[in-house]
């Protein structure tokens, strides 16, 4: 992987490989510089195309770009899925394909089986997390990951492992009434997350609301994001993009794959 990319440091089985990419590695200018993956920030094309091509030869697999609208739709990828089909979420079972998330302060969360047969990844905003009747992206990605690799829900705890990318943090994602009131009208123990802030605002803890609801599905075995600065794409302007922070911003991926296939 390029230097400063993220490996995560979590107990993938053999034959499982995950990375999360930074700013760093790429062709962009700013406000892109400059390994922006987002076609559709207004970068220049052919930048994009030439930072693709990086982080595709850097994966030695096929990386799958989704469309992400803040949603809830998984898709199952395979070597004929095209670019951009509409999805907050996809999983696989085919070697060489990279499901793949680009983010810019929502949260990556990455899936692996422990036996290494089925990989998933789910783009994770507020409002994809807290999903219409509290039924959200990751009730969605784990039923249908679960059904995917033959793995009863109750069995999720001791098959099943995820990894969370780096997110806005808790210190810098204000939010108003209505982000608060979509998470614990359905589960009152989300108020943990939520600290005041001026102005009747609230500071929302994104990666902890995704592993509360993690542990609601049974899936105990989380790694990466802990809410610490380090992992704030807000507090890291060298190292991650963020949207909040610019406005005009490019965006990174986090993506997971198994050995097998090549390149784009």
């Amino acid at each position: 992987m390029l230097d400063g990319w993220l490996v995560p440091d979590w107990p993938t089985p053999a034959g499982v490989h995950a990375v999360c990419t930074t700013r760093a590695g790429g062709v962009s200018s700013e406000p892109y510089a400059s390994l922006n993956l987002g076609d559709h920030v207004g970068d220049d094309p052919a930048h994009v195309a030439a930072n693709r091509a990086i982080f595709g030869q850097a994966l030695q697999a096929q990386p799958v770009f989704l469309n992400q609208v803040h949603g809830s739709r998984v898709l199952q990828l395979d070597a004929a899925t095209p670019h951009a089909a509409h999805a907050d979420a996809c999983m696989t079972q085919v070697p060489g394909i990279a499901c793949t998330i680009m983010v810019a302060d929502c949260l990556p969360i990455l899936f692996t089986t422990l036996q290494g047969d089925c990989v998933a990844a789910a783009h994770a905003g507020w409002r994809g997390l807290a999903g219409p009747g509290g039924i959200g992206v990751l009730e969605q990605i784990s039923k249908r990951f679960c059904a995917l690799a033959h793995i009863q829900q109750a069995q999720a705890a001791a098959n099943v492992i995820a990894w969370l990318g780096p997110c806005i943090g808790p210190d810098t994602f204000e939010v108003g009434e209505e982000v608060r009131a979509a998470f614990v009208a359905h589960t009152p123990q989300a108020a943990q997350f939520f600290r005041p802030a001026p102005g009747g605002k609230w500071l929302a803890d994104l990666a902890g609301l995704a592993r509360q609801r993690l542990v609601a599905l049974g899936i105990r075995q989380i790694y990466g994001n802990d809410s610490s600065p380090a992992w704030c794409t807000v507090g890291n302007p060298s190292r991650f993009f963020s949207h909040r922070r610019d406005r005009v911003s490019g965006r990174f991926a986090a993506c997971i794959w198994m050995d097998g296939g090549r390149g784009l």
